[in-house]
């Protein structure tokens, strides 16, 4: 893509959404809406979003057994997207069947591990090892069950795609420089996380909280 900026368009509400996307479409190539979005809006919400005209990234994280989540694929197909996230450690059966399940001009990646964690979290829930090793693990078994790529944080994007160079990788948790890192733990700059391997840069709160989020999205997209 010409522009790998996508705008996490987390708001409650609808309009306000689709005013901000209005506003910033011309210096991003892609939306992303996240579980918070789909709760409030629903498929209603997301065709309203499309209408924008820009590509769909649905990061809905889908975790469950096989069949549940292959049907929660094909519940979406209407909805177009152009990515959709699935947890990779729901296991290589789940991805396979959700990689089936989805469209044909879906690309599925495999969530690796969420860029509020840290090895501390890790550990607390029983995984050896640090971010890095996990993330490496879980981009090897995304690519084992045919998804398109991995969603990982821009720590370990350039190592990832020397081991997998026709991947697809989503990297979230971007800050420009200057940038707060808030709730996130392994932060990059969007041009760091491009030059090391990434296809798709997800960026919400310095354009969305941005005192001029049109300002803060062209400031973005020249540092590419």
């Amino acid at each position: 893509m010409s522009n790998p900026i996508y705008l996490a368009l987390d708001l409650p509400q609808l309009d306000a959404a689709k005013a901000l996307a209005t506003k910033v479409k011309a210096h991003i190539g892609g939306l992303k809406l996240g579980l918070e979005f789909f709760c409030a809006h629903g498929h209603h919400g997301v065709h309203e979003i499309a209408h924008l005209g820009l590509p769909i990234f649905l990061d809905l994280k889908l975790h469950d057994i096989p069949n549940t989540v292959a049907g929660a694929m094909q519940a979406i197909h209407v909805l177009e997207p152009a990515i959709v996230t699935v947890h990779a450690s729901g296991g290589r059966a789940m991805m396979e069947d959700a990689k089936a399940a989805a469209s044909e001009h879906t690309k599925v990646v495999g969530v690796t591990m969420l860029t509020s964690l840290d090895k501390r979290d890790l550990t607390q829930t029983g995984v050896d090892g640090d971010a890095h090793d996990q993330v490496m693990r879980l981009a090897e078994l995304s690519k084992q069950a045919g998804l398109d790529g991995i969603v990982c944080s821009g720590r370990e994007v350039g190592a990832v795609h020397k081991q997998w160079k026709d991947g697809f990788f989503v990297v979230p948790g971007l800050r420009p420089e200057g940038n707060h890192a808030a709730d996130q733990k392994r932060v990059v700059t969007p041009r760091q996380a491009r030059d090391d391997g990434a296809s798709a840069l997800v960026i919400g709160r310095p354009i969305s909280r941005a005192d001029d989020p049109v300002a803060a999205a062209r400031a973005i997209e020249a540092t590419l």
